[in-house]
């Protein structure tokens, strides 16, 4: 397919007709709006928008409305594709914050270079109870730099509801945790998301992104699914390029956080 094909069915499948990504998770469809609200330590934001210039502001006005409603900070998962194109400066006048942006990139399985192997002595252990989410938060922790509290508990909200939903791998070199990386898989539709990738700074440059993107995407193309997409930071997009992937738009995160008194 050409990029125009394939950047056209992400957006139909994921975003037009996206499907709540979690349990306590909702998507609503509000005139050119699809959104997504969740509880308190889910994710709420902004997946889809069919808006031009006359109708924008108000449309930005409305999603403020509700979610201030709930309570709730809230992400606009803007693209470089999406419309108006001054969507992001109207985001940021009306109190938005924007995030570093990364690079929409999608790959077709059957196309990719997956003859990547793990470090000789680095095994790869699936997470499938607590501890196992334990030891995903502490590497991602110590890759990325943030707090993981959110993600945890989301990740135990999905290994109860749903664990086929998502597949979540660490990588360990004796009992040191060195990688981790978790898969979504969106039933119905042909795509599986990537994300994480995080790798401690002593284990970089030594072919553990690229084992892990060929682990998840063989367990992919077996369950029937036919593209991996991935939001990438400008660190992993050379990599994943080299693997074959396309990319395809510049997503940004607007995140808007809601006044409490």
């Amino acid at each position: 397919m050409e990029k125009n094909e394939i950047l056209a069915r992400y957006d139909r499948d994921l975003r037009q007709n996206a499907v709540p990504d979690g349990p306590g998770a909702r998507v609503e469809r509000v005139g050119e709006v699809v959104r997504q609200l969740a509880d308190a330590h889910g994710w709420n934001g902004v997946l889809w928008t069919g808006l031009d210039e006359a109708g924008a502001d108000a449309a930005i006005q409305e999603q403020i409305a509700a979610f201030t409603a709930l309570g709730h900070d809230f992400e606009w998962k803007l693209y470089s594709h999406d419309r108006p194109a001054d969507l992001g400066d109207r985001l940021t006048a009306a109190g938005f914050r924007a995030e570093p942006a990364e690079t929409l990139m999608i790959g077709e399985i059957d196309r990719l270079d997956l003859d990547a192997r793990l470090p000789e002595g680095v095994r790869l252990v699936e997470v499938v109870d607590e501890a196992g989410v334990d030891l995903f938060i502490e590497m991602h922790e110590t890759a990325f730099g943030t707090d993981g509290t959110l993600m945890r508990l989301r990740l135990l909200d999905q290994l109860a509801a749903d664990p086929d939903a998502m597949v979540a791998v660490v990588a360990l070199a004796g009992t040191e945790t060195v990688s981790a990386a978790r898969m979504e898989l969106v039933p119905g539709t042909p795509f599986v998301g990537l994300w994480g990738g995080g790798t401690s700074e002593a284990w970089r440059g030594r072919g553990l992104y690229r084992a892990l993107v060929a682990h998840r995407a063989r367990i992919a193309a077996a369950r029937g699914y036919r593209y991996l997409q991935v939001d990438a930071s400008p660190m992993s997009r050379p990599i994943l390029e080299r693997l074959g992937f396309l990319p395809l738009s510049i997503t940004t995160p607007y995140l808007y956080e809601v006044k409490r008194s």
